[in-house]
Order: structure tokens, then sequence, then C-alpha cells
């Protein structure tokens, strides 16, 4: 009975479909059926390919596609949400960007594996089994960033970029030869000069190296380090129609270098680790803001107030790749002999928009990305409208469209 209601609602779903220079474009806006809220992060591909993006925090997406790509059907999936195959048929034309409605997971007894163990042994074995949960070989990503810097809910610099990023395989958790390079990027700030923004915080288009927390060792996951945190179990949770453990984790000592705190989702079949939810402990604000900051000028007042991140790995044919990534930043500034402060956060996302499984070479140390560059320096001050062309990017949300226009105006004086 309930696979005729979905096969059902799924003849009645369409989504926008039009043409672009190479193939079509298909976009959509992503909802819970049953709260009508929209969905951010959910992640759209074409149904047995590499190919997909994930949805803004308006729950909208676009992809392009090829004629052929079209006619496999779109795949949608988000946590805690069953997954939705949409048929070639389904993708029809339309005159306005169509609905797609998610329904919640619903458990049941047989559907929830307790686990009875202790949850640090849980993810001890988890971390072994990293060699045969994901890629045994190299693969280069191509993948869209973008990052942008709020002061208060004003949006005063966005940066934007399509990059290849080189991974080699799972099997040692070393990141030696992991290497990012911008292929195309664009940027706008405001000219204010009270907007000005001196401060350089760690982050950048180096995410797939270092927040891929699963291969980098030295950092969330390190297996000498998990002695450190207190480790609990929460209640299962689906992803992509998988059941997942869910292991909360807090500091449970102080070190010289401040901790995290967050949740492991882990794949209760394979035990892959599936998706990383975490934040910088704030326990001390002052060790936290050493941690992450990197320059800031004489008699500037650096107050961190949260740094949280956001890792997620897609599964697909029988092993984890990383797919999404995101970091945000939020503290305040002040200058020594200025009564009032302001407010600033920062955002960085990137997600993995296809995937090479057998890339002919790696990419050259000269053509990455340093860790020392600063990624507004790197890209152009230029913004057109068809900048992105074939390049499969995150939808800008509204307010960001909204705040690109009043950008271009200010930069056009």
């Amino acid at each position: 009975m309930k696979k005729r209601m979905l096969i059902s609602w799924v003849a009645l779903w369409m989504l926008l479909v039009s043409t672009w220079a190479q193939g079509l474009l298909v976009t959509g806006i992503v909802k819970d059926k049953e709260t009508r809220q929209v969905l951010a992060n959910v992640n759209v591909s074409v149904q047995g390919s590499n190919v997909g993006t994930v949805t803004n925090a308006d729950g909208v997406f676009s992809l392009k596609v090829s004629q052929e790509e079209l006619g496999r059907g779109v795949h949608v999936s988000h946590i805690g949400y069953q997954n939705l195959f949409l048929p070639a048929d389904a993708l029809t034309s339309s005159s306005k960007r169509p609905t797609i409605w998610l329904t919640p997971t619903a458990f049941s007894l047989d559907m929830v594996n307790v686990y009875g163990g202790d949850p640090m042994e849980l993810v001890e074995k988890a971390l072994r089994k990293i060699p045969q949960n994901y890629s045994d070989h190299d693969h280069l990503f191509s993948a869209f960033y973008r990052e942008t810097i709020q002061k208060r809910k004003r949006y005063i610099g966005i940066s934007e970029a399509v990059l290849d990023a080189y991974k080699t395989d799972y099997k040692e958790r070393d990141i030696t030869h992991d290497r990012v390079q911008i292929l195309r990027g664009r940027r706008l700030q405001s000219q204010k000069s009270s907007d000005t923004l001196a401060v350089k915080i760690a982050g950048g288009p180096n995410m797939p190296i270092y927040l891929d927390v699963v291969k980098n060792g030295d950092e969330l996951l390190n297996v000498n380090m998990l002695h450190c945190y207190r480790f609990g179990m929460q209640i299962s949770m689906s992803i992509d129609n998988r059941m997942q453990y869910v292991v909360a984790f807090e500091p449970r000592v102080v070190l010289e270098h401040p901790l995290y705190r967050g949740v492991l989702y882990i794949d209760q079949q394979t035990l892959a680790i599936t998706r990383a939810e975490f934040r910088l402990d704030m326990t001390d604000t002052e060790k936290a803001a050493r941690f992450i900051l990197r320059k800031k000028p004489t008699g500037l007042r650096f107050k961190l107030q949260e740094v949280s991140y956001l890792v997620t790995y897609r599964y697909q044919d029988g092993k984890s790749y990383l797919n999404y990534l995101r970091n945000n930043i939020r503290f305040k500034c002040d200058w020594k002999k200025r009564l009032f402060s302001s407010t600033f956060s920062t955002s960085t996302e990137m997600v993995m928009v296809d995937r090479n499984d057998r890339p002919e070479e790696r990419i050259r140390m000269k053509d990455a990305f340093k860790q020392r560059e600063v990624f507004y320096d790197v890209v152009d001050a230029y913004w057109n409208e068809d900048f992105w062309k074939d390049y499969n990017i995150i939808e800008p949300t509204e307010s960001l469209e909204s705040a690109v226009k009043k950008l271009k105006k200010q930069n056009q004086k």
C-alpha cells in the first residue's frame, strides 16, 4: 500500500527543466511534506552517477545535466527523510519552479538496532574499518565553493569558485598529497571603509583536505585522542534510507588546545562514518580564538562566539565519498578606543558536484591552492550572469542575490 501511494505521489511531481548551452537545467524547491518547511543541504543527484549538488538555505537547487543523464532520473535524499526517485517522465517542463515534498522517515522497532556496547569502542571500530568503507584508489572531485562575510545581517563580502580536489586513497588516512586547484572564481566586497575586516581566519578552499575528518587523522577523529572525549549514544537516525548509530561526544579533559563537541553518524551495516556535526568547545574563548585566528591588527579586540562544522559523505556502490562541507564562524570585533563592537559572521561551504574515479594525473604543487594564500586575493572582481556556464553550483539564496545586486551597484560607483 505504501509503495502504491509513493508511486502516485511521484507521478504528480514535476521538475522545471529548461535548456542551456550544453544541455538541460533541472531545478526545484524541496520541502518537508508534513511541516511545509524548506529543507537545506538536501542531496540531489543524477541516479547512478557522480553528478549532484545540494539545496541552498531556501531549499532551492539547480542541476545542469545532459539529455542522457536526464534519462536516468534524479535521486533526492536527506537526513531523517525517505529517499525519493524522480524518473525521466516526471522531469517535464513547467512554467514555474515546482515543489518537491520529502516525507520524514517513520521508525519501527525492527528498524532500530540499539547498540549496547561502549560508544567509544563503536567509534574505534568505525575508524578501523575506514580502509574498506572508503575509496581504495585516488580520485578527483569537481567542486563548488562559496565564502561569505556578514556584518550583523548585511553581506559585506562574497567569493565563489569552482575547483578540483585531488584525494588519494583512504588506506593510511594520509592527506600529504591531497590538493586543491581553483579553476575559476569571482569576488565582491563592500567598498565602505567601516566594513573593512582585517582579520584572517583559518579555513578556505582547502576544506576537502583538512575538514575531511575521516581521512585527516590529525583532526577530530584522531585515534590517540579519543580518550579525551566522553561518548554517549543517542536515538538512531536514517540517512539515504540506511539506519545510523548516533554518537554524541564532548570533552572530558582540558588540554592546551580546544577540543570539540558534537555528533557522529555511523552506518549500522558498514560502520562507515557518514556525517559529522561538531563545534569548537568555547569553555575557554581566548584559547579557542588563538586556535583559529591567523592574523589581526594591533589594537583590534577579537571575541570569538561560535565555530561550527558540518561534514557529510555520500554512500555509493559500497563506498562512502566526501560530499558536502560547511564551516560557520561568528565573532565580535572592536577597537580599544571605540565604544561599540560589531558582530561578524563568516560562512564557507563546498559541495562535490562530480567525481573522476580514475584521474590520469595529480594536481601539481605549483597549481595547488596554498594554505598561506587568501582566497579573496586569488580570484577576480568579476560578476556577470553567465559566469558559471556549464558548472554545477549551490544556488544563491534570495538574500544573497539581493546582496550581490547591492554590492555590484556599490562597486560601480
